[in-house]
């Protein structure tokens, strides 16, 4: 007898400029029947096919922005009302203001939103419009500080077929010097920890080395703190997949992001591997930053 295909939708959304075309070709390679610039309305033929479609075409993308513009305003219900039938999930792509102005300049284009005002006024209003969206989405990303390789490599590790899991959780490492990063789904903090910065021969090491690693796991409270936080984690991630939330971001910070949360990240990342229908990945935003 064959197996039932399940029917899935991803929809990329987000902040024009922040990279949605890339998404739509690195989902093109890893086999998606990807659909670009999709007026909203468009959505519910385009779940029709797919599931006529059947296993032929199990997996479709639909990015849909701003361009759609009246329909834009219908496109969280239309989503509500697919979810009804097929496994579908919203994946928003953001950036921050200044990121973005600099790649519209870059391409000297001006934003879609923009009119007779400045280029700031457009990502304003597409940023008002599109605030419930992101609420909702099922993934954020922040592309503020990656490249179009680097994006790519995340959207692969995201949504490659095989050895999908129920959850993908992603640990980040990040410095506060630097900003909370704004796809986190969870954020902790590590710096109740001994810096190692301030130790001679660890300061110009990472967290990543056996060294710097050993000596933030032996601190007291260190082993104490993964304990307690990877059993709160048990609950969410049980509970993420019960709602089919696919993915989930879970940064660990420090001051600069080179210590102390890259080896809890690591540390981390080794105890959910064992966790039942969880992928997990690792992340560390500030590592090379000087």
């Amino acid at each position: 007898m064959a197996t039932e295909v399940e029917q899935e939708m991803l929809i990329v959304t987000g902040m024009s400029g922040a990279g949605r075309s890339t998404v739509g070709n690195a989902l093109e390679d890893l086999g998606w029947y990807v659909v670009d610039n999709l007026p909203p309305q468009m959505l519910r033929p385009l779940v029709e096919l797919v599931e006529r479609a059947g296993a032929s075409l199990p997996r479709i993308a639909a990015v849909v922005d701003i361009r759609g513009r009246d329909f834009f305003a219908e496109l969280r219900e239309i989503i509500q009302a697919l979810r009804t039938g097929v496994n579908v999930r919203v994946v928003f792509l953001d950036a921050t203001d200044s990121v973005l102005v600099r790649r519209f300049e870059a391409v000297r284009r001006p934003h879609p939103l923009q009119g007779n005002g400045t280029l700031l006024d457009g990502i304003g209003a597409e940023r008002s419009r599109l605030a419930e969206l992101r609420e909702a989405a099922d993934l954020v990303v922040d592309t503020s500080e990656l490249n179009i390789h680097q994006l790519a490599n995340l959207i692969t590790d995201a949504f490659a077929e095989e050895g999908r899991a129920g959850v993908r959780v992603t640990l980040l490492s990040f410095g506060f010097k630097y900003g909370l990063p704004t796809d986190a789904d969870l954020v902790a903090d590590a710096r109740f920890l001994p810096n190692p910065f301030w130790i001679g021969e660890l300061r110009n090491l990472t967290g990543e080395d056996p060294a710097v690693s050993d000596y933030v796991l032996r601190q007291p409270g260190a082993q104490k703190f993964v304990d307690a936080y990877v059993k709160a984690l048990e609950p969410v991630l049980s509970g993420y997949q019960r709602e089919n939330k696919g993915h989930a971001t879970i940064a660990i910070g420090c001051t600069g992001g080179k210590h102390r949360s890259v080896a809890m990240v690591r540390e981390l990342a080794a105890r959910l591997a064992a966790f039942p229908d969880i992928a997990v990945s690792v992340r560390h935003r500030d590592l090379g930053r000087e």
